[in-house]
């Protein structure tokens, strides 16, 4: 299953070059995920406020391939990878006319309110398989 989600870039992205600020990916990104979550139905507020569970980003492997500019269409693909009991592993491509500017492979795992590690609910778990 591939989430697709689109974003324009704003003066606000961008650096004094005018190209997009590299970090800007990674909230790029997690907008994505955010969709995607919100599109399979799992609503975090609900999660947080009645399961006392919130996703947090484990890890990221991220790599630049190319710049984008003021007033592009960007595309975002999210691609589940793997889903275990206690992590949800995905791929996220962010391109421009079907040209791969960043790639990011993002670890997501699931935390209490306390900050202690957690398993994935068994729902959202069916839910990605």
């Amino acid at each position: 299953m591939t989430h697709r989600f689109t974003l324009r870039i704003y003066y606000e992205d961008t650096d004094l070059a005018g190209i997009v600020y590299y970090a800007n990916y990674l909230k790029f990104i997690e907008r994505a995920r955010s969709d995607w979550v919100r599109g399979i139905g799992v609503d975090q507020n609900v999660m947080k406020d009645e399961d006392g569970l919130v996703f947090v980003v484990r890890r990221v492997e991220a790599d630049y391939l190319g710049s984008a500019r003021l007033d592009d269409e960007l595309l975002i693909e999210t691609t589940t990878e793997q889903v275990t009991p206690a992590r949800l592993i995905m791929r996220q491509v962010v391109s421009r006319d079907g040209v791969p500017l960043f790639e990011a492979l993002v670890t997501v795992v699931v935390v209490n309110t306390s900050g202690q590690p957690s398993r994935l609910p068994k729902v959202i778990r069916q839910l990605l398989h």
